[in-house]
């Protein structure tokens, strides 16, 4: 049975977003219809209105959801009717050379059905029954919404949705980048270019692994203030610094051992790069546009050994790391509710993505 559902589309490349009344189909083989409760407005649903994340309008956004499951398609078995889920962005097939090997971030599956269903197509209509592309397989930013189940991660239903909607990117993209992907070690100094939603999360990130010394770079000084309350025990106005990288440097007795870049700027990759000392590792977060470029000295990385690496989603095995994020948030060592800046209505949704583009919060969150 179908559902009618509000839901907030990208019908214009840098125009505001809609809310939309829209149709969701039933789910066929394979797939679950979620009621959602809670979509957190992520960057990168505002990448896909300005067109650094080239998928083509309209567009359902919203990837970063929690909500039941109310319908099951054919076959089925692992999910039933009132379960607790979060979306996962990237899809996991379980059958390709990635999922095989332990890197379901990669897998196959996702990179051919970005703005589709796995099978190509999609379950969401607008009122003249024409079809909506839907963002990363997921299109959560709506009330009512039907994914494969290969982007359903069920989580244990104590937790608050709209604090579980959080892990299924920000928290796990963050999160993931310090432990999963540069693996930082007890004791280390740390740097995070960036302390915006997934910025912080970097920086809990590195609570967690143990570092000792956490540096938070940005040029909004709100936003270092609250970094300060996320763990980062220095923090830098890249703004007024006029030498960032001496001044990093000297802060850090050296350069750092690990650098994080969650902004999405060639720039700033090239000054996360020199920020390290030799033998240290950069890891590029943040989603840059698709002609941004960065430079850095090619010699340094052989006599340096520096390493300059990708994380996409954290090295996210979302059903194994979605769970114990949420079990670190039970224990209190992962803070979900401070991340939560201010809640939205549906129809308030134009509102949330302009907060976002002004850098108002740590992440906004659209409830149902």
């Amino acid at each position: 049975m179908s559902q009618r559902a509000q839901a907030v589309i990208c019908r214009e490349i840098n125009q505001p977003v809609v809310v939309e009344e829209i149709e969701v189909e039933a789910p066929q083989r394979g797939e679950v219809m979620i009621k959602l409760s809670a979509c957190g407005v992520c960057h990168s649903d505002f990448s896909v209105t300005n067109g650094t994340i080239p998928f083509p309008p309209p567009v359902v956004l919203g990837h970063e959801g929690a909500g039941v499951v109310v319908a099951l398609g054919e076959g089925v078995t692992e999910l039933a009717p009132g379960d607790h889920v979060v979306s996962s962005f990237v899809s996991m097939c379980g059958k390709c050379r990635y999922c095989q090997t332990g890197r379901p971030q990669l897998c196959d599956q996702a990179s051919k059905a970005a703005y589709t269903l796995p099978d190509g197509t999609v379950r969401t209509r607008d009122r003249e029954g024409r079809p909506l592309n839907v963002f990363s397989g997921c299109g959560v930013m709506a009330e009512f919404a039907t994914l494969h189940t290969d982007n359903v991660v069920k989580i244990a239903p104590d937790i608050p949705l709209d604090r579980a909607a959080l892990v299924s990117c920000g928290v796990m993209t963050g999160v993931g980048a310090v432990v999963n992907t540069a693996r930082v070690t007890p004791g280390s100094i740390a740097v995070v270019f960036g302390v915006g939603g997934v910025g912080l999360n970097a920086i809990q990130g590195c609570v967690i692994a143990g570092a000792a010394m956490i540096v938070a770079v940005d040029t909004n000084e709100a936003k270092l203030e609250m970094a300060r309350t996320f763990g980062a025990t220095h923090v830098l106005n890249a703004k007024t610094e006029e030498n960032l990288a001496k001044s990093l440097r000297k802060l850090t007795a050296g350069g750092a051992d690990y650098a994080f870049e969650c902004v999405g700027s060639g720039e700033v990759v090239a000054q996360a790069y020199a920020a390290l000392r030799k033998g240290g590792v950069a890891v590029v977060v943040g989603v840059a546009s698709q002609k941004d470029s960065t430079t850095i000295r090619t010699a340094s990385l052989t006599f340096e050994e520096k390493t300059l690496t990708g994380s996409y989603f954290g090295s996210a095995r979302p059903r194994e790391d979605f769970p114990r994020l949420l079990a670190l948030y039970r224990g209190k060592r992962l803070k979900l509710d401070e991340l939560i800046t201010r809640r939205y209505r549906i129809d308030e949704a134009p509102q949330a993505f302009a907060d976002l583009a002004a850098g108002r919060n740590a992440r906004g969150i659209i409830v149902f």
